[in-house]
């Protein structure tokens, strides 16, 4: 019986050195792992086959750093996955060679995220990033050299000690590697990294900066030709008519359903979540021992996708169909979002203003209703 998920997420934790803002599920060196590892990631693969759908819309590798994954076996692992109409890996610029682009080229790879965040030195080195400004543009020119049409950039503002030219600068080096995407987000430090503890106090200070920075990043790239598509990603529109968006992730906007693999990893497949536990040694164990590795498991009800669906789709800059998941919209909050302007219901679809965008999710959390649980607590 065909799966019903088109789209897989496969998770590569290894990394030459952990960034000091970093909370994903990280690990740093361990290559003597890496075979292992992925021969684990092929188990889960075999074992979860039946979720998938006979023909995938989307693989994401995605990290840590994919490819500081060794080269042998990066790639057998992507001739083992299955072929998807869009295949991306994440890449930092340092791990760029000519021989890792073609490699992933001829594994059939079309698509490329690199992990850029900053053109200037002083920034990098407060991020702890290892590649160098020259670095970035080397990637982008080996990707190319090797026949790459897609390739994504990521950019981070609000860095300790950015300032406004800094951004404007940043955006400048960027769009003159004329990538087909960018994403651009707000550097989020979350507590108890050892970046908030050097940096909490600038942060802070830094705050009332943000929507400023935010909105120079969408004049600058939109006034450039690029689509603001969502909250913090922009695409090239294709002179052939191509769809530069990232379909991965809209595949999780949309609320479609998707399978992960490798520790940390979420999966979303109908009424159901799980979340692979985060620890390597017993995530090998298991797989080789053809077990599933140890899981944290939800059931998602109607109510739950429902409010997922509108906090999701509301970041997308094409209206959103309320048909079916109107019961999770506040009906007052909306009233007040559409009277300051900041939404449009137009009783078939739902879609936040330009200004109600850059508000964001500030927005989306007066307009969506309380879960039934919140409701529970609020009356009892």
């Amino acid at each position: 019986m065909t799966g019903t998920a088109r789209h897989l997420y496969v998770h590569l934790p290894f990394c030459a050195h952990r960034c000091g803002y970093c909370d994903f599920v990280t690990v740093v060196g361990r290559r003597g792992q890496h075979t292992a590892y992925v021969d684990a990631l092929l188990q889960e693969l075999e074992l979860e086959r039946g979720l998938l759908d006979d023909e995938l819309e989307t693989v994401f590798l995605g990290g840590g750093t994919p490819t500081f994954t060794a080269l042998p076996d990066l790639v057998r692992l992507l001739e083992a996955v299955p072929a998807a109409t869009e295949m991306t890996v994440e890449a930092n610029p340092e791990t760029v060679t000519p021989e890792l682009a073609r490699s992933l080229r001829d594994a059939g790879v079309t698509r490329i995220s690199l992990g850029a965040q900053t053109f200037r030195s002083q920034l990098l080195a407060v991020l702890e990033r290892v590649a160098q400004p020259d670095d970035i543009r080397r990637g982008v020119h080996h990707f190319r050299d090797a026949g790459f049409d897609n390739v994504s950039l990521d950019l981070i503002y609000g860095i300790p000690g950015q300032s406004a030219s800094d951004l404007d600068a940043d955006l400048d080096d960027a769009l003159a590697l004329e990538p087909e995407h960018l994403s651009c987000y707000e550097l989020e430090a979350k507590p108890g990294t050892r970046f908030t503890h050097a940096w909490g106090a600038e942060l802070v200070r830094q705050a009332d900066a943000m929507e400023d920075y935010f909105e120079r990043v969408v004049e600058r790239l939109t006034g450039s030709g690029y689509r603001w598509y969502e909250t913090a990603n922009f695409c090239r529109a294709d002179a052939d008519g191509r769809d530069l968006r990232a379909r991965h992730n809209l595949a999780y906007w949309l609320g479609r359903d998707y399978l992960g693999l490798g520790i940390g990893a979420v999966s979303t497949i109908e009424n159901r979540r799980w979340r692979n536990a985060p620890r390597l040694r017993r995530y090998l164990e298991a797989l080789a021992a053809g077990r599933r590795p140890e899981r944290e498991i939800e059931s998602l009800d109607a109510d739950v996708r429902a409010r997922e669906r509108v906090m999701l789709g509301l970041r997308l800059d094409e209206p959103l169909s309320v048909g079916g998941i109107r019961s999770a919209l506040d009906a007052d909050g909306l009233a007040r979002a559409e009277e300051l302007g900041l939404a449009v219901d137009s009783g078939v679809t739902l879609a936040l203003t330009r200004r109600g965008r850059f508000l964001g999710g500030g927005v989306t959390a007066e307009i969506v209703a309380l879960s039934r649980r919140d409701q529970a607590d609020s009356t009892g």
